[in-house]
């Protein structure tokens, strides 16, 4: 008799419930931060830090939210719940290589090794897990759902410290720092 997608994912509901809620509380957390930067940056006229640091905090506590509630819902067939976060998966990959190349454009601030890692590295590795655990879900339904727990963890994870460390560079290094001019990018 074949199993029913309720009997893979009814296990996992405690989880989902628990990363959704989180991410959902976090995201509206990262409204406080944003309308933070949103001030500093348009002292500064840089909107580009928005665009590749806080931006895509908020977008990884909404990827996680949204696969959460997938996951929660009363699938009768694996595939359709895989197709949904198997474009979640994606959409998560190609937005992070845009991040990439923003990262890289960036004048006002140059990105160090650990802003590379937590803000472009691990979300790939993330949104690559959930794209693969996506893939294989139909075939290894076990395997592929601790597979995009561990993306949907690493991005709640990587959203927490990709916050504070917004906040703290607000707090501490941004007022510090000279307003840009966009045609002469260097500070004044």
């Amino acid at each position: 008799m074949a199993e029913t997608a309720s009997s893979f994912l009814t296990p996992w509901s405690n989880f989902y419930v628990m990363t959704g809620s989180s991410a959902a509380a976090l995201t509206g957390l990262m409204f406080v931060v944003i309308s933070l930067a949103n001030r500093t940056e348009r002292v500064r006229k840089n909107p580009d830090g928005i665009a590749t640091f806080s931006t895509p905090t908020v977008m990884h506590f909404s990827a996680a939210l949204l696969i959460s509630a997938v996951l929660n819902a009363p699938w009768h067939l694996l595939i359709h719940a895989a197709v949904f976060i198997g474009f979640v998966g994606l959409f998560g990959i190609v937005y992070i290589l845009r991040v990439m190349y923003r990262t890289k454009r960036l004048t006002a601030y140059i990105p160090d090794l650990e802003d590379w890692t937590w803000y472009n590295i691990l979300p790939f590795i993330a949104y690559f897990a959930i794209f693969g655990g996506a893939i294989t879900l139909p075939a290894v339904p076990t395997k592929a759902l601790f597979a995009i727990a561990g993306g949907i963890v690493l991005l709640i994870f990587i959203g927490i410290r990709n916050a504070w460390d917004i906040v703290t560079y607000l707090a501490t290094g941004a007022a510090d720092e000279p307003p840009v001019d966009q045609s002469n990018p260097t500070p004044k």
